[in-house]
């Protein structure tokens, strides 16, 4: 089930919804207000990469924009 953040155009609160097969968006009230008057909002994807595995790692020939490490980036 997908969770979905929203922002309240009449009192500008945020809040996320979980979103169940059935339900449908119209009957989204906002938490603070009652409103239905909401903007759904981007939202990075949740990633996972398990411990140890080759995403995990940073590759060598990649470029860096610090060139050995001298910022604070890494």
């Amino acid at each position: 089930m997908p969770i979905y953040d929203y922002r309240c155009r009449s009192c500008g609160g945020t809040y996320d919804v979980l979103h169940k097969v059935r339900e449908v968006p119209g009957d989204v009230r906002c938490p603070s207000c009652g409103s239905q008057d909401h903007v759904r909002l981007i939202s990075a994807p949740a990633v996972r990469v398990a411990s140890g595995s080759a995403a995990a790692a940073p590759s060598v020939a990649a470029p860096s924009c610090c060139r050995g490490g001298s910022c604070d980036v890494n």
